[in-house]
C-alpha cells in the first residue's frame, strides 16, 4: 500500500503537486503517529521529487539564473517551515491551508490574465524578470511545504504563471526543482532531528522514484490548456477535502 501511494504521489507530484494528500493518509491510516507519518512523508518523497526534476531536465535549459535565486530562496523558507513543524503545534496551519490550496487554482485559472497584466506593468516600470512579490511568494511557499507541503506545486506553478512569462511547460519543470529542494531542505532538519520511520519512508522513496519519471512523460504530453485544467481541477479537489476534513 506505501509503495503504491509512493508511486501515485510521485506521478502526481511531477504533474501537478499535490501528492502528499495520498501518502500522509496512508501512513495515518497504517497507525504512524501524525508528526512521524508527516516527517516520515517528506524524506520518503523527496526522491521522487528529484527524478521528477531530472525527468523535466529538458524544459530546464536556459533557466540557470532564475533556477538558481528561486531555489535558494524556496530552501530558505522549507528549512524554515521544517523548523517551525518541529517548534509549534501541529494544528498551527490547518485552518489555513486549506484556503492557500483554493487561492492558488484560482491564481492558476486566470494566469494567462494576470501574467499578462504583470508583464504590460513590468514594461511600462523597467522592473526586473524577478519581482520582490514573486521571490517573496517562493519563500512564504517554501515554508509551508516545509511545514506540510500538500500542493505545494499547485501554488508555485500559479506564482511562476503570473510573474514569469514562459510557457507552462518550462515553469512545470522549474517547480518541480523548487519542489525538490524545498523537500530535500526540510528531509535533511528530519533525518538529523525528528522521528523518521525509515521502513514507510523507502517504500515511498521507492515508489515515487518511478512515479516521478512516469509523470514527466504524462504531463510533458499535456498541451498547455490541459496541464492547466489539470492543474486546477486536482487542486480544488485537495483543497475542499482539506477544508471539509
Amino acid at each position: 500500500m506505501i509503495l503504491a501511494a509512493g508511486f501515485a504521489a510521485g506521478t502526481i507530484n511531477t504533474i501537478v503537486g499535490s501528492g502528499s494528500l495520498l501518502t500522509f493518509p496512508t501512513l495515518l491510516a497504517l497507525g504512524y503517529p501524525p508528526v512521524v507519518a508527516n516527517v516520515s512523508n517528506t524524506v520518503g518523497l523527496v526522491p521522487g521529487s528529484i527524478s521528477g526534476a531530472i525527468g523535466y531536465r529538458r524544459e530546464l535549459r536556459g533557466q540557470v539564473r532564475r533556477l538558481v535565486l528561486l531555489s535558494v530562496v524556496g530552501a530558505a523558507g522549507g528549512l524554515t517551515g521544517a523548523l517551525l513543524l518541529l517548534a509549534l503545534p501541529a494544528t498551527s496551519f490547518e485552518r489555513v491551508v486549506p484556503f492557500l490550496v483554493l487561492g492558488a487554482c484560482a491564481l492558476v485559472a486566470l494566469q494567462p490574465r494576470l501574467s499578462r497584466t504583470v508583464a504590460n506593468r513590468r514594461l511600462a516600470t523597467g522592473g526586473g524578470a524577478h519581482p520582490l512579490p514573486l521571490l517573496g511568494g517562493v519563500f512564504l511557499t517554501g515554508i509551508y511545504g516545509g511545514y506540510f507541503g500538500a500542493a505545494q506545486g499547485v501554488i508555485l506553478i500559479a506564482l511562476l504563471g503570473i510573474f514569469l512569462a514562459d510557457d507552462i511547460q518550462r515553469l512545470n519543470g522549474l517547480k518541480n526543482v523548487i519542489t525538490a529542494v524545498v523537500n530535500g531542505v526540510a528531509g535533511v532538519v528530519f533525518v538529523l532531528v525528528a522521528p523518521v520511520s525509515w521502513p514507510p519512508a523507502l517504500l515511498l522513496a521507492a515508489g515515487a522514484i518511478v512515479g516521478g519519471q512516469v509523470g514527466a512523460v504524462v504531463a510533458r504530453r499535456l498541451p498547455p490548456t490541459a496541464l492547466r485544467g489539470t492543474i486546477v481541477v486536482v487542486g480544488t479537489i485537495v483543497g475542499l477535502r482539506l477544508l471539509l476534513g
